[in-house]
């Protein structure tokens, strides 16, 4: 097994796969399910669903749904979208989910976080931090859909999430979602320099070598992408895909 974890992170609308850039603009490009099945034939070891649909709407996240995606991956995976309360995520456990992960809710009731890391442990619950440059040019953590502007730079809201109790943080630029610029190695280090608890870099990247730039320069513990796993070539036809074993291997480090 590869020490650094590579995952694919696959965003919902509804029961629809879609892909934006900068959050901007969602696209449909097929059926998660389908994606699941390929995934699985790929040997992928993780993935993360994020549904954008309920965050907006301010729903529950669509149990169902993601009961059918759990009843089809072979791998573990992490759901995010929707999550405000504890009977949520105890549910979402219930019916094959592995992680949750919290985002606009860790910033309007942090104390969620605690309390669901006290009954279901830290490693279980994982807290996103998107962030972009305001107009003025500072990094600051968006929540919302990336809508809303905390204030906060992520350096400080990450080490509040730890001291909380989140057991990971997904960390991802918005800037650079779906623009295939590379991880922001700078901000990445910045936040893996001052917690403890691992971090998984997302946002950019669009190479292999961008995966060990985050690890070996960023110090991420894992990378996750999006449009690099299903759009392909300079048109970015849909095309869900993933590297072999192998080539993952030669590239990083493995136990």
């Amino acid at each position: 097994m590869l020490k650094t974890r590579v995952i694919p992170c696959l965003l919902l609308n509804g029961t629809g796969l879609v892909k934006t850039q900068q959050f901007k603009n969602p696209k449909y490009i097929g059926d998660p399910i389908n994606a699941v099945k390929i995934f699985n034939e790929k040997e992928v070891d993780e993935l993360i669903f994020l549904d954008i649909s309920v965050t907006k709407s301010k729903k529950e996240p669509n149990f169902d749904f993601i009961k059918k995606i759990a009843s089809e991956a072979f791998m573990p995976f992490a759901y995010g979208g929707g999550i405000t309360r504890l009977d949520q995520i105890e549910h979402l456990f219930n019916i094959g989910v592995d992680k949750v992960i919290l985002n606009t809710i860790a910033f309007e009731n942090p104390s969620l976080i605690s309390e669901a890391a006290r009954v279901y442990g830290s490693q279980s619950i994982v807290v996103a931090i998107d962030y972009k440059t305001n107009f003025l040019g500072k990094i600051e953590v968006f929540v919302s859909c990336g809508t809303k502007n905390t204030k906060l730079k992520p350096v400080e809201y990450a080490k509040k999430m730890q001291e909380l109790g989140a057991g990971e943080i997904f960390l991802n630029s918005i800037d650079r979602e779906g623009m295939f610029k590379g991880y922001d190695i700078n901000t990445i280090k910045q936040v893996t320099n001052i917690i403890n608890i691992p971090v998984i870099a997302s946002g950019g990247a669009r190479s292999l070598n961008d995966f060990k730039l985050a690890i070996t320069e960023g110090g991420a513990s894992a990378v996750a992408a999006g449009s690099f796993f299903v759009l392909h070539g300079v048109h970015r036809a849909v095309l869900i895909t993933y590297p072999g074993y192998n080539e993952l291997e030669k590239l990083l480090k493995t136990e």
